[in-house]
Parts: structure tokens; C-alpha cells; sequence
């Protein structure tokens, strides 16, 4: 997998930038190549060998983390809360794929992302999928402190 980020181009849309210096237009690409182990069979997403929704979303969340990494304060990291995304097309393991994402609303220390996957192909029979990636700013060391003071779950 490999990702490059393009910090230079955005929107401002009247949201302010947040302490780590992020800005709405904030993006990155993320590409792989559809492996047996990317998919919905290896993943127990499903009984087809072709990408799974799993693992789409796991490259959405890649290209998300990738879209702010650079700009983030030490100590700083987002974690993951929400995510929304629709897979339309298959991907059969020897396919590439890139997903873009951008960060599109700052609200506080939330973030969301719209992301796009393609696949094989031109224009729109290319995509194989979109939808949103919400994650939250947060200092790192606080954040593990947190998780490991908090109780396990039921039943613990």
C-alpha cells in the first residue's frame, strides 16, 4: 500500500483551522492491489473471492489517517468513530485500487472525510465505492491511558 497527500489545494468553507493546523481539502491516495487475503472469503465478510467490504473500508480509513498525518501536532492522532460507504462494484484479487479521500468538515476535533475507490476502468465505471469517514483528533497518550483504565465490558 502507498499513500501520498496533496496538503496544498482546498476549501476553506468558513471553518476555522484546527490547533494541528488542519484545513478543510486536505487529501490523500491510497493504492493496493487486491490480494486472496483482501478478500470477503479470507475476511468472513462473505463467500465470493473478491474484495471485501472490509477491507475497502479499511483503505478509506487508510487514506484518511494519511490525509491529516502530516499535519498533526507531536503526540497527536485521530481514531476512527463513524463511517458510512457503499460498496457497487467487485474486485477480483490482481485488481488495483485507490481511494481517495479529503477532508471535508472540521467540527471541533471531529473530522470527516469523503472518500472515492476505484478500480479497473475509466470514468465512473471505475468507482467501486464511496461514503464518509469520521475520526477525532486526539492526544495519543491520554487517549491509551483512557483505554486501559476503562472497564473491559460486560461480564468483566
Amino acid at each position: 500500500m502507498s499513500a501520498s497527500q496533496d496538503p496544498s489545494g482546498g476549501r476553506t468553507d468558513g471553518q476555522a483551522e484546527s490547533r494541528a493546523g488542519l484545513a478543510v481539502g486536505l487529501r490523500a491516495t491510497v493504492t493496493a492491489q487486491v490480494t486472496d487475503d483482501d478478500t470477503a472469503i479470507a475476511l468472513g465478510s462473505g463467500d465470493v473471492p473478491v474484495l471485501g467490504t472490509p477491507r475497502l473500508l479499511a483503505l478509506a480509513e487508510a487514506a484518511s489517517v494519511a490525509a491529516v498525518a502530516p499535519r498533526l501536532e507531536a503526540g497527536q492522532t485521530t481514531v476512527g468513530t463513524a463511517a458510512s460507504l457503499e460498496h457497487s462494484r467487485p474486485s477480483l484479487p490482481g485488481t488495483p485500487v485507490e481511494v481517495q479521500a479529503e477532508l471535508t468538515e472540521i467540527h471541533g476535533r471531529r473530522l470527516v472525510f469523503a472518500f472515492v475507490a476505484y478500480g479497473e476502468g475509466t470514468g465512473d465505471e471505475s468507482v467501486i465505492g464511496g461514503g464518509t469517514v469520521e475520526r477525532v483528533l486526539v492526544d495519543k497518550d491520554r487517549f491509551l491511558a483512557r483505554a486501559a483504565a476503562s472497564p473491559a465490558g460486560p461480564g468483566s
